[in-house]
């Protein structure tokens, strides 16, 4: 008989609880909680309110109890190998699995990326991602920038702009969904109407630029200049960056809120990856007349 096993990477927790131990102290969910609980176990509480990250840990380490599965934390597999039927996957701690059936899920927030922007290897000052942040304390005082125009960047600066002093520079201006439209949360909206399930990816050139989910408080902080909006700089020297108007002026820290990449591919062409096939309803190898088929995600 097979048993079910969850394996987690040495990147992860400690817990089974994903990244989520690791995000920012006053993260906290832009979709409500009734559309952020997981297959057979609702949030608990209002199913109007939007958790905190706490309440996700939480909620999360509920979920993994209640599963009839071997969760090993702190593992990392280091290859996936197939033969006779079976996968054999290989610890890195000499260990080995054997399964039918492999899923990587290993999420897309385990590789924080850093764009290329110029002189950003040779800035003095301090350098981190969002990943890295918790909480505005150890800021106090300095000037900081905010590299990014998403929902962490918009959900950050207001909050360090009460102790710092900070810009936020992007490409492109912050574009704004309301959270609430006619009373109703945006996530209700989208699944009434089914855009929620709507395969649309796959008709676009590009990325669609993501939208801030906001209930107000963000735009008036932008508005109000707490952060101060600006493009990104052109140039940094030591600790001093150039904005595209040709001023300068030094800065004590760069923050940048510019996302995450997948995790790597395991070599095995018949290893399902979840989270390069996003949704399965936007994968191009996902029928609705065989729900059951394996995504070949990895093929691509």
């Amino acid at each position: 008989m097979w048993r079910q096993s969850v394996v987690a990477s040495p990147g992860a927790s400690e817990q089974a609880a994903g990244s989520w131990p690791g995000y920012y102290n006053s993260l906290t969910l832009f979709s409500p909680a009734r559309y952020s609980s997981l297959p057979g176990m609702p949030f608990g509480g209002d199913p109007d309110r939007y958790p905190h990250r706490d309440e996700v840990v939480t909620y999360l380490l509920r979920y993994a109890d209640r599963l009839d599965a071997d969760i090993r934390t702190r593992t990392r597999v280091r290859e996936v190998h197939t033969g006779n039927g079976a996968f054999t996957l290989e610890l890195e701690d000499g260990g080995r699995l054997s399964a039918r059936a492999v899923v990587a899920a290993s999420g897309t927030f385990g590789r924080p990326h850093q764009p290329d922007l110029p002189g950003l290897d040779t800035f003095t000052g301090q350098l981190l991602h969002a990943a890295d942040y918790r909480s505005p304390d150890p800021f106090a005082g300095h000037r900081v920038v905010i590299v990014g125009a998403g929902n962490s960047a918009v959900q950050i600066a207001p909050e360090l702009a009460e102790r710092a002093r900070v810009a936020l520079a992007a490409r492109h201006p912050v574009r704004f969904a309301r959270r609430r439209i006619l009373g109703r949360d945006l996530h209700w909206w989208l699944a009434r109407t089914g855009a929620d399930t709507l395969p649309i990816g796959r008709f676009l050139r590009t990325s669609p630029t993501q939208l801030v989910i906001d209930d107000g408080r963000y735009r008036a902080a932008v508005a109000a200049g707490a952060p101060d909006r600006r493009p990104v700089f052109t140039r940094i020297d030591g600790a001093k960056v150039t904005w595209t108007d040709g001023a300068t002026e030094d800065v004590d820290a760069i923050l940048l809120a510019t996302g995450y990449r997948p995790g790597p591919r395991h070599s095995s062409s018949t290893c399902v990856n979840i989270d390069a096939c996003r949704t399965r309803r936007c994968c191009p190898c996902w029928s609705p007349r065989s729900p059951r088929r394996w995504c070949r995600a990895v093929r691509r």
